[in-house]
């Protein structure tokens, strides 16, 4: 599993330039559903499609689209994360401070 992890780690860029472009295909075809008001122009008859078919295609590339993104997150989540450093709790690194103030220093006895 290490070696998986560290693989897509060094592919992290690449990961990020795909998820990106998922994002906003995701973006484009969410905005060209119709909306109740017929939005983005996108009531019309003559298109190639029909009213009813381009509401499951758009449909279904929307949900194809959010799940790639939802995998590409937790793939990339994943493999950003370090094993060892889950073991450790974030209170380990909390700076220590003391638990009871210091006794004052007591004067110097005068002398005769």
């Amino acid at each position: 599993m290490d070696a998986v992890r560290g693989f897509l780690h060094d592919w992290r860029l690449v990961l990020l330039i795909i998820h990106v472009g998922v994002t906003a295909a995701m973006i484009v075809v969410i905005l060209l559903q119709r909306s109740e008001g017929g939005g983005l122009g996108m009531g019309r008859t003559d298109a190639l499609f029909s009213v009813r078919g381009q509401a499951n295609v758009l449909s279904r590339m929307t949900a194809i689209f959010a799940g790639i993104f939802f995998f590409l997150s937790l793939v990339m989540a994943w493999s950003m994360s370090d094993p060892g450093k889950n073991a450790r709790s974030i209170m380990d690194r909390a700076p220590t401070a003391p638990t009871a103030p210091a006794p004052p220093p007591q004067p110097a006895a005068p002398t005769r």
